[in-house]
């Protein structure tokens, strides 16, 4: 419990401060309201599923989560709190002191999302996959969702994946499967991610 109530707090005095840089004083408190909104839910949620462990492990990742990674913390929150608002459902078993909220619905039927420690729509068989985003957040802390945005980005419009891509299997024959069969697994973290475990969809 006392980690959920933590981490809300985090979260709200994380989006008080990001108003307030953006817009003063009303800006602090949207920014605070917000945080309250988002914060809460993943307070609840981490703390209803026991996602950070009383032991040493659980305390130095809640710690990491909202500190270093409190971006992708806050990002991952307002993802969560997205799902709760359409009725998706806690995995709490499999959230169960493993450092991160599943949630067992995805956004699409075909692929599981991982932001910040929030992992939707995932199955045994790809959670290694997405574990592996939740380190790389934990590792880059600020830089990860800015340095993946800028990777897709730059893959949109200059693809150089094309030089490497497996044009036999995969080929790119439409509009559609530029994105999905092109950029989406040749941006760094899902290129890492799937070497690790998973096959890039063709």
């Amino acid at each position: 419990m006392i980690f959920g109530i933590l981490s809300a707090a985090v979260q709200v005095v994380f989006g008080a401060l990001l108003g307030q840089i953006a817009a003063g004083t009303v800006g602090l408190l949207v920014g605070a309201v917000v945080g309250l909104l988002v914060g809460a839910p993943f307070g609840w949620a981490s703390a209803s599923a026991g996602t950070y462990g009383a032991d040493p492990k659980g305390i130095f990742l809640f710690v990491i989560d909202h500190t270093w990674s409190l971006l992708n913390t806050f990002a991952g929150a307002l993802y969560l709190a997205l799902h709760l608002v359409f009725g998706h459902q806690l995995d709490r078993v499999v959230s169960a002191g493993s450092g991160r909220v599943n949630v067992v619905e995805g956004v699409s039927p075909r692929y599981a999302t991982t932001i910040g420690t929030v992992c939707a729509g995932s199955s045994p068989g790809i959670q290694r996959h997405e574990d592996v985003h939740v380190f790389q957040a934990r590792l880059l802390g600020p830089f990860y969702l800015p340095l993946v945005a800028l990777n897709y980005v730059l893959f949109t419009i200059a693809p150089v994946w094309l030089l490497w891509h497996d044009h036999t299997n995969a080929p790119i024959n439409r509009f559609t499967r530029y994105f999905e069969i092109g950029v989406y697994p040749h941006v760094w973290n899902e290129a890492i991610a799937y070497r690790i475990q998973g096959t890039p969809p063709r």
